[in-house]
């Protein structure tokens, strides 16, 4: 479910719930289960969300609707998922190792000449 939302700062339940095209009370559950949704209130009342809760709400979506996730799965998977690096930082720090294995080869095979 691929979603372009909005370029806004904030998004009403309702909104949400249509880019996710479940009940309004299925976010407010979710709201309760996964922590770190945390949308703030307005001074009426209303539950306003950022566009990074939506994009987690997607993704738990995505989790519990697609994947068939649990809800304790989902917890487990999005707990390990928030504690690894991007993989850009990955791709940067694996090019980096290459290279030093690289150099230090070079310096492994001058010794080894100059032993002989």
């Amino acid at each position: 479910m691929d979603v372009n939302l909005p370029d806004k700062a904030y998004f009403r339940i309702g909104e949400v719930s249509k880019i996710l095209q479940v009940k309004p009370y299925v976010v407010r559950f979710w709201e309760t289960e996964f922590k770190t949704l945390k949308p703030v209130r307005a001074t009426s009342g209303h539950r306003l969300y950022h566009k990074k809760d939506v994009e987690m709400l997607l993704l738990i979506r995505k989790l519990l609707y697609e994947q068939r996730f649990t809800i304790s799965g989902a917890k487990q998977y999005l707990a390990t998922s928030t504690r690894e690096e991007p993989p850009a930082r990955a791709a940067s720090d694996q090019l980096r190792l290459v290279e030093i294995k690289r150099v230090l080869t070079g310096i492994r095979d001058l010794i080894g000449e100059k032993g002989k």
